[in-house]
């Protein structure tokens, strides 16, 4: 259970402002809203799982070297803090795609956020947490999280249109990124 609450929070947090977003976003102006988050969830699926898997292979792989994990897992989240703050935007490329897209939502929104996720933060804070925590609470935690900040942002978007204070969430995602990386090394440092 703690694998699961704990990366749904941090996905969650790391979604907030990224570019995938704003696709769920543009998707949602072109097909039902349910067929978006119906797609954004199997992508995300698919993508956490073979993310979970590589952590959990690294984590058992190196399982006598958890204290050193733990600090590269902590400067990891450092880096994700910075690489938040530095933002992620959707290009006029990626937005007129996403309008133009022609064919089923399913296989539309799918393999456009499968693509989008391959190497994204998301992915990588999820193998992170994966090398630590268990992997179905990790998948599944961190699959809710995601499709529940991509939700948040179709209904925030549908609402507010593009009025997102982005600066705002960047900055507290960012912060919230480098605690848990400075919890993580304090961890691996054993000072808790």
């Amino acid at each position: 259970m703690y694998a699961f609450l704990l990366s749904t929070a941090v996905i969650f947090v790391a979604e907030l402002g990224d570019k995938s977003q704003l696709m769920a976003m543009t998707f949602a102006t072109r097909y039902r809203v349910r067929d978006v988050l119906v797609a954004i969830t199997a992508a995300t699926a698919v993508v956490h799982l073979v993310s979970v898997g590589i952590g959990a292979w690294v984590g058992t792989a190196f399982e006598s070297y958890q204290g050193v994990i733990g600090i590269v897992a902590g400067v990891a989240f450092l880096g994700f803090a910075a690489w938040t703050l530095r933002g992620d935007e959707l290009t006029d490329d990626e937005a007129d795609k996403a309008r133009r897209s022609t064919g089923t939502a399913l296989v539309a929104v799918g393999s456009a956020f499968f693509l989008a996720e391959l190497g994204d933060k998301t992915m990588l804070a999820t193998i992170t947490l994966a090398t630590q925590e268990g992997w179905l609470g990790t998948w599944i935690g961190s699959t809710v999280g995601m499709v529940a900040a991509d939700a948040l942002a179709i209904g925030v978007g549908a609402v507010l249109g593009r009025t997102l204070p982005e600066k705002a969430i960047r900055i507290g995602a960012a912060a919230l990124f480098a605690a848990f990386g400075l919890l993580l090394i304090a961890e691996g440092l054993g000072l808790f």
